[in-house]
């Protein structure tokens, strides 16, 4: 009876959304400055505010509350790492011993194929037309809007900016399922000592309230890193009417529906007839999987010509080609311009 009263005391928690929980992560604990296995804090969606509070997820002070030390989301260059998608922490591994964990994100047991037309214990969603628990913001895994993380390889949350944040992977048909594995790309460089900052990334497609979300953790590169630097992000541009306007190369998160601080702003309909709405797909030209083409394009040059001397030949550049010429025939020609020939 001693793990029941933390899950009577969440059931209210409909009201709260979903996250990634993982080590590492900004507010692990909630915004009391005490541990809270039972917290919820972090899944508060970002919808209609200023960018100061929706930037790092600072609406009720998750970025005031970075993780302890020596904490990092290991990110493995070229490997993938796995996070629990839940709307509260009791529900993942990090609190109660996994005691309340199940294979989904609200601790309770749902078919494989749970959508709006298989819901099986569940009530009918109310009103939405969409599933009611967790809070997926979807009707069924399909149609579950894509979820992302992103990187900066700055180590002070003060220093990132939507242009050295770097979406660089992308997970489709997500969130929906507790666990949920993101692919890196290969040659990503290493962090500073003191860590990245990475931020998980969502923003529904409709049911529901038409909110994004954005939150921070202190993370790292492992395994075989590499040189090249990641490239500075641009706005991702609506495209799924024509996919050759779909923004190429390292690309921003989605600022959408705030009061200020927006890179993205639409008007009219998406293809299904509802009003437009951006996600982590390619709507807005996002891939599945790592996202390969955010390095700074590689620089090659051409080698300036030389002049070589040995011990028995000069090379001599010409306009048109190359002569090489031995000490005797050089002495000939010296002589020559001397007699005036």
């Amino acid at each position: 009876m001693r793990y029941l009263l933390p899950f009577l005391y969440i059931a209210p928690f409909a009201r709260a959304h979903i996250v990634a929980w993982v080590k590492g992560m900004y507010c692990v604990n909630g915004t009391t400055g005490t541990e809270n296995q039972n917290t919820y804090d972090p899944v508060v969606p970002l919808y209609n505010l200023t960018k100061s509070d929706w930037w790092m997820h600072h609406s009720n002070k998750c970025d005031q509350f970075p993780p302890a030390p020596g904490d990092f989301l290991d990110i493995p260059s070229g490997g993938n790492f796995t996070v629990e998608l839940a709307g509260n922490r009791a529900f993942t591994t990090l609190s109660y011993g996994g005691r309340l964990v199940t294979a989904w994100g609200d601790g309770k047991n749902h078919p494989d194929t749970y959508s709006i037309t298989n819901l099986g214990d569940e009530p009918g969603p109310s009103g939405s037309g969409c599933l009611p628990s967790p809070n997926l913001h979807a009707q069924n895994e399909t149609m579950a809007a894509g979820t992302a993380f992103a990187i900066s390889y700055q180590s002070e949350l003060a220093r990132v900016t939507l242009e050295n944040l770097v979406v660089f992977t992308v997970l489709y048909h997500t969130p929906f399922k507790r666990l949920a594995t993101y692919s890196v790309p290969a040659g990503m460089p290493s962090c500073p000592p003191e860590g990245c900052i990475c931020t998980w990334l969502w923003v529904p497609d409709h049911c529901g309230e038409p909110n994004i979300y954005m939150h921070p953790y202190r993370c790292k590169v492992s395994g075989r890193t590499g040189t090249r630097k990641l490239a500075t992000a641009k706005p991702p541009v609506w495209c799924e009417d024509d996919q050759t306007k779909c923004v190429k190369g390292a690309k921003q998160m989605v600022a959408w529906n705030q009061l200020d601080g927006n890179n993205v702003i639409l008007t009219g309909k998406q293809r299904d007839g509802l009003s437009k709405s951006p996600g982590y797909n390619m709507k807005m030209g996002f891939s599945n999987g790592a996202q390969t083409d955010i390095f700074e394009p590689v620089v090659t040059t051409t080698p300036s010509s030389t002049v070589t001397t040995t011990a028995t030949s000069k090379i001599v550049k010409t306009g048109v080609a190359c002569v090489s010429m031995t000490p005797v025939t050089l002495a000939k020609r010296h002589n020559n311009r001397l007699l005036g020939h």
